[in-house]
């Protein structure tokens, strides 16, 4: 009973989880806003500032398998409790940049900060802390509440960016990350909640395993479309309304909107992936975002238009994570998620690189955005009939039977 008696509360573990995500992701979504005033400052070009955006997502997808690994071995409370701290050390050097390469800096170590703190490793905690009949759902329910960084970051941000200089905008984010240790700790509780009963295997053997399974490899394929999409959006749609002359707050207003509404879709998406295969609510995000992005981009933008669009993409927006997440549980069980997880985020951080710095690159060059959303339109509707077709069934192949949990 005095066992019993000091498990750690699965209401914390998923309250500290959410937290930390949403600090981490809903700083992360908002760093396209410092794009006009920093380049401004600096005398850099969109292109310089958006390579540091794609160095910072190139860290992320590298580093993610590797720290999912040392959190699959050792547990996830030193890893998360790390990157919190590698978090507000990134934002001090962004205070103290002058130039392109302490920018470039600042984003790896942010990179390398969000592969501890973000998404993988929080959906993983999360999966660990409840049971298998409750997993989507939940997994909805803390993409959801992570969210609430987004609403309530873009909107302040570009406030103080309007009166203030943009390293005022970074001390918030100093703050902001210091936040996060508390969070992560209550996160790495889950350490100590009891796992069902697996079948050891190596982490060679189950990295094999996912590698050579259809599903799996399919899942990471148009995992791809989800970083290069949102990446793009985050990054380059304010930069992309103060050049058609809108009012900088439109920027802001509009990711936030896309954070309040996300809140929604994605406990819509937790909620459907425990009722409907999750491969086919993927190639229908892909392909929903795909159609939002196209009407919006074939018109000029408005405030009306804007807000409409953002609404339209937060239903969308992060309810792939549930997804993915529930997916890979599905597939492989909780003992090796994060490794598992982190694997799958390489393709999608590749898509990411493309999305940021190959928009600041194709803006450079042609001086507008056109030829850089329909390639992401192109590749979204590729991803989701990939996926519809040859991401299932949703069910494991006998073979992996034996590394799912018990329970």
């Amino acid at each position: 009973m005095q066992a019993t008696a000091r498990l750690p509360n699965p209401v914390l573990i998923l309250i500290g989880a959410s937290v930390m995500m949403s600090l981490a992701m809903g700083m992360r979504q908002c760093l396209g806003l410092f794009l006009p005033p920093v380049t401004q400052d600096l005398g850099l070009s969109a292109s310089d500032y958006t390579f540091a955006i794609a160095v910072q997502n190139v860290a992320w997808g590298v580093s993610q398998a590797p720290l999912g690994a040392v959190a699959d071995k050792w547990g996830l409370r030193p890893v998360l409790l790390s990157g919190a701290a590698l978090y507000v050390a990134a934002m001090v050097i962004m205070a103290l940049a002058s130039g392109v390469p302490m920018l470039t800096l600042s984003a790896m170590l942010t990179g390398i900060s969000i592969a501890c703190t973000g998404s993988s490793l929080a959906m993983t905690a999360t999966a660990r802390a409840v049971s298998p009949a409750r997993r989507s759902m939940l997994l909805g329910v803390v993409g959801a509440f992570s969210s609430v960084g987004t609403l309530v970051i873009a909107p302040l941000l570009q406030f103080m960016l309007e009166r203030w200089d943009w390293r005022m905008g970074v001390a918030l984010f100093i703050l902001l990350a210091l936040a996060m240790v508390p969070a992560a700790f209550m996160a790495g509780a889950v350490d100590r909640m009891p796992q069902p009963v697996e079948k050891r295997a190596s982490m060679g053997e189950v990295v094999g395993l996912a590698l050579r399974n259809r599903r799996f490899v399919v899942l990471c394929c148009t995992y791809f479309v989800c970083g290069l999409q949102l990446i793009f959006v985050n990054t380059h749609l304010p930069n992309y309304l103060a050049l058609c002359g809108q009012d900088p707050m439109l920027g802001a207003t509009a990711l936030a909107t896309i954070g309040g509404v996300n809140i929604a879709g994605c406990w819509m998406a937790g909620w459907l992936g425990g009722i409907y295969p999750k491969h086919i609510l993927l190639g229908l995000t892909y392909f929903g975002r795909s159609l939002v992005l196209t009407v919006y981009f074939l018109i000029p933008p408005t405030p009306t238009s804007t807000l409409i669009f953002a609404a339209a993409m937060g239903m969308l927006w992060l309810g792939v994570i549930p997804l993915v997440s529930g997916y890979v549980a599905e597939l492989f069980g909780t003992r090796y998620m994060a490794t598992i997880l982190g694997l799958s985020f390489v393709i999608h951080q590749m898509g990411s690189v493309i999305g940021a710095w190959g928009g600041g690159m194709i803006f450079d060059a042609f001086g507008s955005y056109d030829l850089a959303w329909r390639i992401g339109v192109a590749i979204g509707i590729t991803a989701g009939v990939v996926q519809i077709f040859f991401g299932g069934p949703a069910r494991p192949k006998r073979d992996m039977r034996p590394l799912m949990a018990a329970g």
